[in-house]
């Protein structure tokens, strides 16, 4: 009989850093997330609502190379993307493109220091 796997969730999401200290300044200080735990050297968690963290982690610390996620961006909600996107760039921030407004949702592409393909997103319809 074979066994069955059972995915019960998403746990966490994991963000390849080549720099943690940067990293957590990144997302703790400009993005303003919470910084829930630090792995030592490793990594850091954060916090995203009640279900998910955010975790960013040297990879080499399991003997993987560093590779950015730069396409397939990870969607950060937020309540008005215009507001974010106009505080975030007061920060430094550089968006990709225009904003996109699908009829659904609203969509603003940037990265993080290491490249990872993140975007602001706000879905406003059903």
């Amino acid at each position: 009989m074979q066994a069955t796997t059972t995915i019960q969730g998403l746990d966490f999401l994991m963000i390849p850093t080549q720099d943690l200290n940067r990293a957590v300044s990144f997302y703790r200080d400009t993005l303003g997330l919470e910084l829930d735990s630090m792995w030592g050297e490793m990594g850091a968690e954060f916090r995203l609502g009640n279900d998910l963290t955010l975790a960013v982690m040297d990879p080499s610390a399991t003997g993987r190379p560093f590779a950015p996620h730069a396409t397939g961006a990870i969607a950060l909600s937020v309540p008005d993307v215009d507001a974010a996107v106009a505080a975030l760039s007061a920060k430094g921030i550089t968006f990709h493109g225009e904003r996109i407004d699908s009829g659904v949702c609203k969509m603003a592409f940037f990265s993080d220091p290491d490249g990872n393909s993140l975007m602001l997103h706000n879905r406003y319809a059903p």
